[in-house]
């Protein structure tokens, strides 16, 4: 078994959640780090956490049948696999938290908790193992509506459990006026991150014009904000893309972070601070390898759901395609594109439709992904470099190379693979839709 069987197991035979400091522990432990290290990481007090844990063998020695000990926890349990029983203890487990969940229609970030939630395990555990690290970088980059909030929301999560504190910045937020001085973006930046952490916003005490705003805001940030918190602070930026449009900022910004980065390599205040870096776009400002936050830290890309995730995700949804090529025919519509399958099972569920009229509607202007392909079709309208370009790729059977930064483009949006340099479609909607004859 994977720790994350482990714990779903778990979950199942006690019919409830774990507590997240059990779940830290679990984690660790299975891991092979000592209650010490766990105590100094999560700043829990170790005597807290002995005390937790031992309560927690006990636990799980009657909930899975055999003695269980910090030092025999993993060797134990990753030898053997999940019985059948067990695999449907966990399917109905999750299934009736399903049923007491209120559906939401997709489009926002999935809930902390939420059973309709599919975990991407070695992504969640590097992400998690990384916030951990000081200065460290984390950077997140997938198309729009790929889940990129919704795991944002479980790393913020992780860090509050281990006692860290976060912060989450919308760029979006910042208006043109703002973004069109550095000075008053920086300004913004660390005032923002103040009324997050409610902390009175010292600007003036620390701003000094001689010295520059990029060294003002260093200064705030390391004299001011993190000697003011006893704990790290996880700092999310979402939609940097957004100051992509804005040359000037990007050019002095994002190579502070990288410098930030850095300086916590020696001085122990920045290392306080680890960020993560959302992003939907590629970064066309030229920037020397030496200054650009986008070649340090970890990135990670968000993957398309697997047939196996479709078909775990149906059943949450209350839907038994286990024996069925349902599974496989939605994926072949849309490619495991999260968003595109969670607003198939959403109507699925409500019984609006069958998935025979959802796929023959998908690709017109009625179907449930109308609203959705529209955003793009503005998009490719005023661009016509970009139209022509899919459409090249629409028409081709195999793929073709196209202009790198074209190329790069497209495949932000969610539309195309780029695979040894040949272009495809992300899946059969687009050329569907796209294909049409009225497009450019």
């Amino acid at each position: 078994m994977t720790i994350d069987e482990v714990l779903q197991l778990t979950r199942a035979r006690s019919q409830k959640d774990l507590h997240p400091v059990q779940e830290i522990l679990l984690r660790q432990v299975w891991e092979g780090k000592t209650y010490t290290s766990i105590a100094l990481a999560s700043h829990y007090g170790e005597h807290y956490l002995r005390n937790i844990a031992s309560g927690l063998w006990q636990s799980l020695s009657e909930i899975l049948h055999i003695p269980i000990s910090k030092s025999n926890f993993r060797s134990s349990l990753e030898s053997r696999s999940l019985t059948a029983e067990e695999a449907e203890l966990i399917e109905k487990f999750t299934r009736s938290q399903c049923l007491a969940t209120p559906l939401e229609y997709p489009g926002s970030p999935v809930p902390l908790g939420s059973p309709f939630y599919i975990n991407h395990p070695l992504i969640e555990e590097l992400a998690y193992q990384e916030i951990a690290k000081p200065g460290s970088v984390l950077r997140i980059k997938a198309p729009r509506k790929m889940g990129k909030s919704s795991l944002l929301l479980r790393i913020l999560d992780r860090a509050n459990s281990l006692g860290y504190r976060t912060v989450s910045l919308d760029f979006q937020q910042a208006e043109e006026a703002i973004l069109d001085n550095l000075d008053k973006f920086l300004r913004w930046f660390c005032a923002n991150i103040s009324r997050h952490l409610d902390l009175p916003p010292l600007l003036d005490n620390y701003w000094d014009e001689n010295m520059g705003s990029k060294v003002s805001c260093t200064i705030y940030l390391q004299q001011y904000i993190l000697t003011e918190i006893n704990s790290p602070l996880v700092l999310a930026l979402n939609e940097v893309n957004r100051i992509f449009e804005y040359p000037k900022i990007a050019r002095e910004f994002l190579p502070l972070l990288r410098s930030w980065h850095e300086e916590a390599k020696r001085n122990e205040t920045l290392g306080k601070l680890r960020v993560i870096v959302l992003h939907s776009t590629e970064i066309y400002i030229p920037l020397k390898l030496t200054e650009s936050p986008f070649n340090v830290g970890l990135p990670l890309q968000l993957p398309y759901f697997t047939e196996e995730q479709i078909l775990a995700l149906a059943q949450r949804y209350g839907l038994d395609w286990t024996d069925s090529p349902d599974a496989e025919r939605l994926m072949a519509m849309v490619g495991g594109h999260p968003y595109l399958v969670r607003l198939a099972f959403y109507h699925l569920y409500q019984k609006a439709v069958t998935l025979d009229m959802l796929l023959q509607e998908a690709p017109t202007i009625g179907g449930i992904y109308k609203d959705y392909l529209r955003n793009f079709l503005v998009t490719l309208q005023a661009d016509t470099e970009l139209a022509i370009a899919l459409k090249q790729v629409v028409k081709s059977e195999r793929g073709l190379e196209l202009e790198p930064i074209v190329a790069c483009k497209l495949v932000s949006m969610g539309l195309i693979h780029i695979d040894n340099n040949r272009c495809t479609l992300s899946c059969e909607l687009y050329r569907l839709y796209f294909g049409s004859p009225n497009f450019i």
